[in-house]
């Protein structure tokens, strides 16, 4: 039996199924927030325990989200990200972001 190199072993996969139906839910969740109200939740999921508040139903484009992102950020004193229309900051800072749009004057869930 030879123990040379084989690549026709497969080792590791991954089923792409999975991934694509959570993309699509995340587009729709972006496109069906468009009623005007901006949605802030908590979530752990995947995240080895550690809460990211999620802010969802921002209007805007790419930029706009990004430097609004970064004031949150700035505002929470934490870290952040905008991925697919949704603003991600780290640690629970749901009070801080309701209050911060209360006075903007947009609508909150």
């Amino acid at each position: 039996m030879s123990r040379g190199k084989s690549n026709s072993r497969l080792v590791f996969s991954t089923d792409q199924g999975l991934i694509k139906e959570a993309k699509n839910q995340a587009q729709t969740i972006h496109q069906g927030a468009a009623d005007g109200c901006v949605r802030i939740r908590l979530d752990t999921k995947g995240r080895k325990g550690k809460g990211v508040t999620l802010i969802e139903g921002v209007p805007g484009d790419d930029a706009s989200l990004k430097s609004l992102a970064k004031s949150l950020k700035q505002l929470c004193g934490s870290g952040g990200s905008v991925k697919s229309g949704i603003i991600e900051l780290q640690g629970d800072c749901r009070a801080v972001v309701k209050h911060y749009f209360e006075e903007q004057g947009t609508q909150v869930k």
